[in-house]
């Protein structure tokens, strides 16, 4: 058993899907020499499961190697603050598959099918800030890492279904951008406030993926709350305090400049983003860890009305979180079916519990602001998200 520490501070992210298909290069060795390729270790335990402590200080891993395949780590969290663990390609930025809101005394799983190499894993206490990252190695075990032959087509299917999907919406997103950030800049502010939730809808849509680009997601969807010292603020949330200043104190409203400014900023950085969905593969484990990943999106940010802090658009967010995990729930749904059929009956009900409950919250064409909800509405809804998530936690286990 290894224990790491809080080495210095951890790269931000919050990339809850890799975006591209994980094909990590296997780089030299500097250590961690793996002697468990193909084979259970030497206890006769499966070396692909694997047991991480995590606390507010400590990211204890049973073991800095595993053999190819389908991982399994378990995360506990024995620490006071909610926390996170990911697996991060060789370059530490790319999110291979993470578990995001793990309260205390809580543990939670996280399935990746993972080839040979170099990775690091990190546990992100508190969710924010510094983490707490080790290496970690996959040795070659000479087995496939997908799912079987006789679910090739309805694997292919899934992933084919997927990258098409993202497509679109990232189509969908580039045309909404543009529209909102002209009419933005030419001080058309009630109009620009008007479509301001609704051009988002195709960026929550596929969240994971966007945020997949470690350099763009701080550019584009960083709140003004995780702002770290230094730090440069642009992207949507920037324009959105300029469009809903209310509740902010002493606030000095942007120039025309500067407006001008961030807004061609923002359709700048989802051009790159357009650009760079293009070329993206997907698998099975990621599409349905994505999945979880929005749930987990709208446990942390949407329910608790902060994702939105300035205009109150939350619901809207939610929604389309919601929108995208039931996307990818069906397109893997054909496989979860024959595998297991129970679990795709509770998460299919569970969705619509949820919907149900969303969609009393409708107001014409959209929804009504997060400051109409009561607390007992709010509670309902975050129960529902619970009660979603549970079940669609085991998800990639499932298909993988």
């Amino acid at each position: 058993m290894i224990t790491f520490r809080t080495p210095g501070r951890l790269t931000r992210f919050r990339l809850p899907l890799a975006a591209t298909a994980i094909t990590l290069l296997a780089l030299p060795l500097a250590a961690c020499t793996d002697n468990n390729a193909g084979r259970s270790a030497d206890d006769g335990s499966d070396a692909r499961a694997l047991s991480v402590q995590a606390n507010d200080d400590a990211c204890t891993i049973s073991a800095a190697t595993a053999p190819s395949g389908t991982l399994r780590f378990s995360v506990k969290n024995d620490g006071g603050k909610i926390n996170e663990f990911y697996l991060l390609g060789s370059d530490g930025l790319r999110i291979i598959g993470e578990v995001e809101n793990i309260g205390p005394g809580l543990t939670r799983d996280l399935v990746v099918s993972a080839t040979p190499g170099k990775y690091f894993t990190a546990c992100k206490p508190g969710m924010v800030g510094d983490g707490i990252r080790a290496e970690f190695t996959v040795s070659d075990s000479g087995q496939p890492s997908q799912a079987t032959a006789d679910d090739r087509q309805l694997v292919d299917q899934a992933n084919q279904q997927y990258a098409a999907y993202v497509k679109d919406q990232t189509e969908q997103l580039v045309t909404a951008t543009e529209k909102f950030a002209a009419l933005y800049t030419a001080g058309k502010d009630d109009q620009a406030r008007a479509l301001y939730p609704k051009a988002r809808v195709h960026w929550e849509r596929i969240e994971p993926v966007a945020e997949s680009f470690g350099d763009l997601d701080p550019k584009m969807d960083l709140r003004q709350a995780d702002l770290e010292q230094g730090q440069k603020w642009t992207g949507w949330h920037r324009i959105e305090k300029d469009l809903w200043p209310e509740r902010a104190k002493r606030y000095r409203p942007l120039t025309a400049a500067q407006c001008k400014a961030y807004a061609d900023d923002l359709v700048a950085n989802t051009h790159t983003l357009y650009d760079r969905t293009r070329k993206i593969n997907f698998t099975v484990d990621q599409i349905g860890n994505g999945a979880k990943g929005l749930m987990d999106e709208v446990a942390t940010g949407k329910v608790t009305g902060e994702e939105e802090y300035w205009s109150r658009t939350d619901l809207w967010d939610f929604q389309a979180n919601v929108d995208g995990a039931k996307v990818a729930f069906e397109g893997l749904r054909p496989i979860l079916k024959s595998r297991d059929p129970q679990l795709d009956a509770q998460i299919d009900d569970r969705f619509a519990a949820l919907q149900k409950l969303l969609d009393q919250q409708r107001s014409g064409d959209g929804f009504v602001s997060y400051d109409e909800l009561s607390q007992s509405q709010v509670k309902q809804l975050s129960d529902a998200v619970n009660a979603l998530s549970e079940p669609l936690s085991k998800l990639t286990a499932a298909v993988v």
